[in-house]
């Protein structure tokens, strides 16, 4: 897998480490949920919107899977275009103990992160949203929760707007899986 995500880092680019940690989380759940058909592509589009697959703003994703500075959006305070989110977690993910924040290469909100958050590497720390790795296994987690099946137009969208709400968010992920998809398979 290491020789897989390093070749094709260069030709997507994607950080080798975050191409690592999508295909992982396409492994596991391919193992635990076979049903849902989620691939590594979707999670790389949605990672490329939400954070740059963890380099947003000069950042740099460390071989510890982890941002070279932790990542934290803006407060969900119910401004114009942003959703209004009292702070759930007393601050403990985001530093903010008014609004909450998503955090993180995948961007989770606390309340999101509490409920699909897992320990990618299985050492038995807590899961960290910071940790592209946990990051991504929760990511493919929540989109397949509900019994839904990736592999179908209907199943893919269905997940991704549950993710983020918004047309052109959706067609976004899309573009970015679709390229993704057709890079890893070389067409």
């Amino acid at each position: 897998m290491d020789q897989w995500a390093a070749s094709l880092s260069e030709e997507i680019d994607v950080p080798a480490r975050a191409l690592r940690a999508y295909a992982v989380a396409d492994l596991v759940m391919r193992s635990q949920n076979p049903a849902c058909r989620i691939s590594w592509a979707t999670l790389a589009g949605i990672g490329r919107i939400e954070s740059h697959h963890g380099t947003i703003g000069g950042l740099r994703l460390g071989e510890d899977g982890r941002p070279s500075r932790p990542i934290i959006g803006i407060p969900l305070d119910g401004s114009p275009g942003v959703r209004a989110i009292a702070d759930s977690d007393g601050g403990a993910l985001d530093g903010d103990t008014r609004w909450d924040r998503a955090v993180g290469p995948m961007q989770f909100i606390p309340t999101t992160w509490a409920r699909y958050a897992v320990r990618a590497n299985g050492d038995g720390a807590p899961p960290d949203p910071q940790d592209i790795d946990d990051a991504a296994l929760a990511a493919a987690r929540y989109l397949c929760s509900g019994g839904r099946d990736l592999g179908t137009g209907a199943g893919w969208w269905a997940a991704v707007l549950a993710y983020n709400n918004s047309t052109e968010y959706g067609q976004e992920v899309f573009s970015g899986a679709d390229a993704y998809a057709r890079a890893g398979t070389g067409g």
